[in-house]
């Protein structure tokens, strides 16, 4: 697989990464232990050398799982986690205290099994400690030997800014997809401006983009899209028309909409390297082919024509998450 640079201090990843998240937190019940080591190395094999976790993934196991995967390989891989949570819980809120992204670093390293972590993201802003600090406190991580490179999540244009004035900020990782483009407004350009990487997580729309979701699919009920206002019936049935173009774009290209939906991201940008997550083996080589499919000015604009008469329904976060995103 081709390589990609995020920021401008040497962090190259695959073109596209591996999202770890739903192999055991949020998309319905944990994979197997087992099932999901293999997956992950499975993963390396195919050429994947980008690795997204957090401590809240679980909380805990999915750093555990990717730990003892990597292990074998640790010097050849990327590993990204996250702090900002009180307690690893995203319900109890954020916490960024210079003590706390400290002590997540040190338990962190130890379940990823390793002596530094590569990229180390602020999960969501904290609106009680200044970026300044978040930022120092990072860049003593890394003076230290703990850290790499320092990312930020979901984070507003000027939280990106006043951090990256402290410790350059290699990647900014939120949401964007080809049914949530929001960071072309602002986030994007400012990435370019200062030299970020971006890193979409989402690329496919928490999988509606990959056509396997409709009106009528049923979600386990530790399945976070339950909550979700896209992804009620309604909004469902509603948004399904954006598949059906990917669909017949993706068939004139002997590709699938998943494929289309990544070759599309990673067509914006040389820096942008999309994380898409599976539980299943033959959707990872699905995604992965995506690496190679080149779609010409051509394509992009019959894509762009398309999105320009699709309205998308429904919020992608319950009111009580969107208001932690882009602060």
């Amino acid at each position: 697989m081709q390589k990609r640079q995020l920021g401008h201090d040497g962090l190259t990843v695959s073109a596209l990464g591996f999202g770890c998240m739903g192999l055991s937190f949020g998309l319905g019940p944990a994979l197997e232990r087992r099932s999901a080591i293999s997956l992950i190395r499975a993963a390396f094999e195919l050429g994947v050398t980008f690795f997204d976790t957090a401590e809240v993934y679980g909380p805990y196991a999915n750093e555990e799982l990717l730990g003892e995967a990597l292990s074998p390989v640790r010097d050849q891989v990327v590993i990204a986690t996250k702090f900002g949570f009180r307690d690893a819980n995203p319900m109890a809120g954020v916490n960024s205290r210079p003590e706390r992204i400290r002590s997540v670093a040190d338990a962190s390293l130890k379940r990823l099994r390793t002596d530094r972590i590569d990229l180390f993201y602020q999960h969501r802003v904290d609106p009680a400690v200044p970026m300044e600090d978040v930022a120092g406190t990072v860049g003593e991580l890394i003076h230290a030997g703990k850290v790499k490179h320092f990312g930020l999540s979901e984070a507003g244009v000027q939280s990106i800014r006043h951090a990256h004035a402290v410790q350059p900020v290699a990647a900014l990782q939120s949401e964007y997809s080809l049914w949530w483009r929001e960071p072309e407004s602002e986030v994007l350009p400012t990435c370019e401006e200062l030299g970020i990487g971006f890193v979409p997580f989402s690329p496919l729309g928490k999988g509606f983009l990959t056509g396997k979701i409709d009106a009528g699919t049923t979600f386990a009920a530790n399945d976070f899209r339950n909550i979700v206002p896209r992804f009620s019936p309604d909004n469902r049935r509603a948004n399904r028309q954006l598949v059906e173009r990917l669909e017949s774009i993706a068939a004139s290209k002997g590709a699938t909409p998943a494929q289309i939906a990544l070759a599309w991201l990673l067509a914006q940008k040389p820096w942008i390297v999309p994380i898409p997550g599976t539980t299943k083996l033959e959707r990872l080589k699905e995604n992965n082919r995506a690496a190679d499919l080149q779609l010409s000015a051509e394509d992009l604009q019959l894509i762009q024509s398309a999105l320009s008469q699709i309205k998308i329904e429904g919020e992608r976060y319950p009111a009580h998450l969107a208001a932690m995103a882009g602060r």
